[in-house]
């Protein structure tokens, strides 16, 4: 059992459910079942309700201390799967790859899954998202498919690293790959033994060795959420996703409140992308870390996690007060 203190000073298993938190399915409009897991409202007087999206290749389960966190601070929280990945099944030509048709399939999808949880549950509401998943909840509050009082993006995936070749020439490199073959073969390698974690991963996760064990953990306990390398039709929908963000007026036209945290220390997501983001948002704010973060910053060791967590409660006090 791993242990923790959670914000409360109680005990925190990372490798357990809670008791406090239920896994369901949530059954979108085309009828595909996607993976949920609800905390349910706490006694007494709520907070509000947060609605909390992982990144690609991601699992909730590696949030749980967060997300539990967040409940005992009096939030009724969910989070949920995207489709095609961690519970929620696979489109690529194995088990391991991620694809997707195209990143407005998962807009329509949050959009969807937002309309309803927003109906059925107390506010302020709030949307907090992960890398891949700040990137698609961004680009929802971007085209007015959700409303929500406040956001909170954590490293969103706004750019990638392209050691300063223009995203264009990326672009249109990843549609001539999609051209040559099927756009579900996975775009990079994953380790010399299939199934395995590459080695140096965990470096560009976290600096925390027991948090990043538990993922370990969690995939070998439940293998269905076990995910590989992304597809080259899911790098150039990615491309093409993040470009259209990058245009002129896109942003500057979103009035809600988002906090963005990042990492100039990021070796997957871009770092410059991120901070161009916060200068263009009306009502952006940004926490930069540096080399004492890597990229899941929700699961650092304590010193940046706590900062991190400080920061995201104080922003929502400001920006989504309590409601009588």
């Amino acid at each position: 059992m791993i242990e923790d203190v959670a914000s409360a000073g109680q005990v925190f298993d990372r490798r357990a459910i809670p008791r406090e938190a239920v896994e369901t399915r949530w059954t979108a409009p085309d009828g595909y079942p996607i993976r949920r897991i609800d905390w349910l409202i706490p006694q007494g007087s709520c907070r509000g309700s947060l609605l909390f999206f992982p990144g690609r290749g991601d699992t909730y389960e590696k949030y749980l201390e967060t997300l539990d966190h967040w409940h005992r601070l009096g939030w009724r929280v969910t989070a949920a799967d995207w489709r095609g990945q961690a519970g929620s099944g696979r489109f690529g030509k194995d088990p391991l790859t991620g694809h997707i048709d195209d990143f407005s399939t998962w807009v329509d999808d949050l959009a969807a899954f937002w309309a309803e949880w927003r109906r059925t549950t107390p506010g302020p509401h709030v949307l907090a998202a992960h890398s891949m998943g700040g990137h698609i909840v961004l680009r929802a509050l971007a085209e007015q498919r959700v409303d929500p009082d406040a956001m909170v993006l954590s490293a969103p995936m706004l750019g990638f690293l392209n050691s300063g070749v223009p995203a264009a020439i990326m672009h249109a490199a990843a549609r001539l790959m999609c051209a040559l073959g099927d756009r579900r073969r996975p775009a990079w390698k994953w380790s010399e033994k299939p199934g395995q974690l590459p080695v140096g991963r965990a470096a560009l996760l976290t600096h925390d060795a027991d948090r990043y064990a538990d993922e370990i953990w969690w995939r070998e306990n439940r293998p269905e959420v076990a995910m590989g390398p992304g597809s080259w039709g899911w790098v150039e929908r990615a491309y093409a996703s993040m470009r259209g963000l990058e245009a002129k007026g896109v942003l500057e036209a979103v009035t809600t409140p988002v906090l963005i945290i990042g990492t100039s220390a990021d070796k997957l997501v871009s770092p410059a992308a991120i901070q161009r983001a916060a200068r263009r948002l009306p009502r952006g704010q940004l926490l930069m870390f540096g080399a004492e973060a890597a990229h899941e910053v929700l699961r650092e060791a304590d010193p940046v996690r706590d900062k991190v967590l400080a920061a995201i409660d104080d922003f929502l006090l400001r920006t989504a007060p309590v409601t009588d």
